[in-house]
């Protein structure tokens, strides 16, 4: 254990009662030293109180005294039993405020493209709650008639290798089981790099086909030529030119 109880507070208490620096006292409760001084600015942990390291038996006052008066000594943690498994938990992933109304475009987007992705996968990729993925899939979410699905990557909501990671882990999950997946979820299921580099899918004849050869230079195309091998009315019907006229007329 390296940082104490309550780092924050901690911090915040050093900040009022002693004159360490900023990088003694981000070193001793593991903050940056601009966290540091943003305490001291009232710019960072507006509200919190203070919590004295010291009746806490965190740190003793001789330690505080040594630096103060030497500005490169670092604080040493006083071991305290009660500290002992205070280490940060696993839990979801944090999301920064500016991109946290992103979330449930980026949940809407897996559920869309990637449905074989469990709610606990979700969960861990872009740092929800189930119960929010559960309202998207279900349609009942409160402005899902404005969401759009966009890509957690292009957010910046996770990275590539951990979305693949999840697809790959989903992919196998799903071969163990055994059920029976179309081409299209099959090829949903692999990694970005193997579906680039598949074959492109066949695609239906559609009614322009063909006309890739037409010339924009000479826009009448063949036409003149199909003018040539089509019939006049007479040859249908084998009529000789002249008939019986030319014989009745006396010279």
């Amino acid at each position: 254990m390296n940082k104490p109880i309550m780092a924050k507070a901690t911090a915040v208490w050093l900040v009022d009662n002693t004159t360490l620096s900023f990088k003694q006292i981000g070193d001793f409760c593991g903050l940056h030293e601009l966290e540091v001084q943003g305490i001291a600015d009232g710019d960072v942990a507006t509200g919190v109180k203070g919590f004295d390291p010291i009746a806490n038996n965190q740190l003793t006052q001789d330690e505080i005294d040594k630096g103060e008066a030497d500005p490169a000594h670092k604080l040493a943690l006083k071991f305290n039993p009660a500290a002992v498994g205070e280490e940060k938990r696993r839990g979801p992933r944090y999301t920064p405020l500016s991109k946290r109304q992103d979330r449930p475009n980026s949940i809407l987007w897996l559920v869309k493209f990637h449905p074989e992705l469990t709610d606990g996968q979700i969960a861990k990729l872009v740092g929800t709650t189930k119960p929010t993925i559960q309202s998207i899939r279900d349609r009942t979410h409160w402005n899902i008639s404005n969401m759009q699905p966009i890509d957690p990557v292009a957010l910046g909501l996770c990275k590539q290798t951990e979305l693949d990671a999840a697809v790959q882990k989903a992919a196998a999950k799903a071969a163990r089981e055994g059920g029976a997946m179309t081409d299209d979820e099959r090829r949903k299921l692999v990694s970005t790099e193997q579906s680039l580099g598949m074959d492109p899918e066949p695609r239906m004849p559609t009614a322009i086909s063909g006309l890739e050869t037409f010339s924009l230079s000479d826009p009448r195309g063949d036409e003149e030529d199909k003018e040539d091998d089509v019939l006049d009315a007479d040859s249908f019907f084998n009529l000789p030119a002249g008939g019986d006229d030319d014989e009745d007329e006396q010279p």
